[in-house]
Formats: structure tokens, sequence, C-alpha cells
């Protein structure tokens, strides 16, 4: 492993100490283990997500095993980062957990840092059962070590009152491009007066989402590689992004609450993004019945970007410890296999998972009246198989903060070849 990703993990250790916390919220703080009893520490973030579906595997795992015990310890993912880093640094596993939750994008940075921390998996669950897109970035050199779990599935969120008032209907916005969008967004701003799409100049998001339509990265298919100055897809991502933004259909926001804002009081009349958004668009009762889920729209110039695409996501690990077979085998008889934990999960809490064998479920075939009657979570299983597979590798978010100054640069005129050159030239400098 070279020196650079050590100094970069280090450095990361100490802008995190700050927000570190030497304890979490479990889910049973007060309930002692019997003697006997065999015991599993689960870390993950979000209590309403991620927290609310491991409590499910828990229920389904201890009905047929009562003698183990699962403590699920809830703390924010960047103190995992930090608590996860400064263990595995140390050469030790003790302190950390059996079971621990890795967004896709850091999970190679990890493997590769620590390639002797993590059980293989590759016996306990059966790979070709999860989306594909997701093995990616869960498994090193043949091994599979992830659990895939929740699936960050985009698809295009749209008001249909708004179309109709346009003169479109729902099924002119299926399957388009986004030269399309942009044509149809101007149509619905002379309307409506409504813009198109809300856009953080400082959240890469969407250029995400357009590159991996084309099975494109920022790296290679090494994972390590910058793969800017000559990448075709993300040249012309970053070109339909300036088009976009000099269309007059974006209104601009700075963060979350700004995000959610737009949709929810009708600011704006769709949402491209991942599909973990649906709770958010429809808390806004008054609006049900106006909206419908189509798929992502794909970049117009790129021959193989497709109308599917991928934001967000994370997967389950088991370090290399004392307790790794029995967490694994809690990992591969629930989450590696349980179709009903999936039609709970996605019932209960809204989880869209990359199993495969669970998507003709009834909880993801039900009508959502909210969307019309539209099956969305069918509809989602559906588009999560045609996800182009990337490897997201080990710098995804130091890349990405030398390309959202470029873009800016981009955006006020800079010639854009020289514009992925420098971040080119910056990125090889940076993360050797």
């Amino acid at each position: 492993m070279k020196k650079k990703l050590s100094a970069v993990l280090l450095s990361s250790l100490l802008l995190l100490s700050a927000c570190s916390s030497n304890s979490g919220n479990t889910t049973k703080p007060s309930d002692q283990a019997s003697p006997g009893t065999k015991e599993i520490t689960v870390w993950a973030w979000d209590k309403n997500f991620n927290i609310a579906a491991m409590k499910l595997a828990e229920e389904a795992y201890v009905k047929d095993h009562p003698d183990v015990k699962i403590n699920i310890v809830e703390y924010a993912q960047d103190d995992i980062i930090q608590k996860l880093n400064t263990g595995l640094n140390s050469g030790t596993t003790s302190g950390l957990p059996n079971v621990v939750l890795i967004e896709d994008y850091r999970a190679q940075s990890f493997l590769k840092a620590y390639p002797d921390s993590f059980q293989d998996l590759s016996s306990s669950i059966k790979a070709s059962d999860f989306a594909d897109y997701k093995i990616g970035s869960t498994s090193l050199n043949g091994k599979q070590y992830g659990l895939p779990f929740d699936s960050g599935v985009t698809g295009l969120y749209v008001r249909t009152d708004y179309l109709q008032q346009a003169g479109y209907k729902v099924d002119d916005m299926k399957n388009i491009d986004w030269d399309k969008f942009i044509e149809i967004g101007k149509a619905v701003k002379a309307k409506t007066g409504k813009d198109m799409l809300t856009q953080d100049p400082n959240d890469l998001g969407l250029i995400r989402m357009m590159i991996q339509s084309a099975g494109s990265w920022y790296l290679k298919s090494d994972g390590s590689t910058p793969d800017l100055k000559d990448n075709a897809a993300l040249k012309d991502a970053f070109q339909t992004y300036k088009t976009l933004m000099s269309a007059n259909i974006v209104k601009i926001t700075s963060d979350w609450n700004s995000f959610l804002a737009g949709f929810n009081s009708g600011a704006v009349a769709t949402v491209p993004t991942g599909n973990w958004i649906t709770p958010s668009v429809k808390a806004q009762a008054d609006q049900s019945g106006k909206w419908a889920v189509v798929p992502f729209p794909k970049l117009k110039n790129t021959a193989n970007s497709v109308n599917a695409s991928n934001l967000g996501g994370s997967s389950w690990y088991v370090l290399n410890s004392p307790g790794k077979e029995l967490a694994a085998d809690f990992l591969g008889k629930t989450l590696g296999s349980n179709v009903d934990l999936y039609q709970k999960m996605l019932t209960n809490i809204g989880v869209i998972g990359t199993y495969k064998p669970a998507a003709s479920g009834d909880a993801y075939t039900k009508a959502d009246e909210f969307f019309g009657g539209q099956k969305i979570s069918s509809d989602f299983a559906t588009w999560t198989t045609q996800i182009p597979k990337v490897n997201y590798g080990m710098h995804t978010y130091e890349i990405e903060d030398i390309l959202k100054v470029e873009a800016q640069s981009y955006l006020k005129g800079t010639d854009l070849n020289k514009v992925l050159s420098d971040a080119q030239s910056q990125a090889e400098s940076q993360i050797k």
C-alpha cells in the first residue's frame, strides 16, 4: 500500500477526531447477555434506515438462534470511518465491531488499505443473487468481502400536473436523454413558471449519476488511476451540465434543507436522484397523486449511456476477528438469503435492497397511491438490474474536491479540455 494512502488516512483521522465519540447508542443498552450467550456487535448510521433494517435482521435471526445477542450500535458515518481507521491502523480489531456498514464509495479504500482485516464472505452469500453493479465495490481480487445492501438506484421524479400544463404526458419523460429533458424543461418553465430541478453547485451528485449511466467513473477500471482528461463520458456530462445550468430551468440551492424545500414547496417539476428520496417526496401529503417516477435520463452523445444509474448505497462487512464465523452466519441467513426480511424492510422502512430474489415479492409489486397507483418499488428493482457496473475505487471524494473547483471554472468560461487536463494533473499529484 502506497505511503500516500497512509498519509490520507492519517490526515482523515486528525480531521475527524473532533467529532468522534467513545460511545454510541445501542438498541438495547440495558440488556445484559445471559451466561452462554454468543454476541455480535454491529456498527451503522441512520436509525431510521440502516439501524432499523438491522433490527429487523436481528429479529429474524434470534428467532432461530435464541443463544445469540446482537448489539446494534449507532454512530455517525464519519465516526465509524474514524474509529475503523484508528483501530485497523494500529493493527488490531480490539474494540471494533463484528459487523460494520461501509458506504460503497469508500469500500475499496478500506479493503485495499487493510487487506487482511475483513472476512471473505464468498461462502456465506451467493454474490450472483445481488445486483451486478454492487459487486465491483464490495469485492477484491476475486473474493466477496461485502454483503451488498441497499440500492441507490436513481429515478426521475416528475410532477405530472406541471407536465400536463406544459402539454406533456408522463410517457414523454420516459427513457429520454438530457437534451430532451432540457427541451421539456424550457416548455414547463414557460407555461408554469416552475424550474425543472434544483442544483447545489458544490454537489456533483448529478455528474456522478450521469457518468455511471455510461459505465464510467473518475478512475480507470483498476480503481486507482485517475481518468479525467480523456474520459469521454465525463466530458459529455460536463457539457450537459453546463447546458442545463445555462437553460434558465435550474433553482440553485445550497444545502440539504433547501433541496428538500425545492420539491416539497412545489417550486420544481422534477427530482433526478436516488430512490432513497421517496419518503421525503411523500412527506408532502397534499401532493399525493401529482407525482410519477420515470427512468433516469441518459447522456445523448455517449453511445453506451443507459436510462439507469446509482447514487449512494452501502454494504455490510465482517471484520476478521474473533466471532467472524458467527457474524458471517448472521448476515448470510438474514440479509444474504431471507426474502421475507426484504419484504418487511421495504414495507416498514422503505429499503429497496439489491437482493434479486426479493424483487418479485408482494411488497415490491404493491401499487403506491401517492404516485398515482404506480408500482414504483417494482420499477426501481427493475432499474437496479440495469445499472452499469463501475469500480468506485479509492478516491471518489478526493477527486470530487478537485472537480468542484474545476466545474465552476468551466461554467465561467474556461475551456473544457483545459479544465479536465488540469483536474487530471491535480489528481495524479495528490493521490499517488
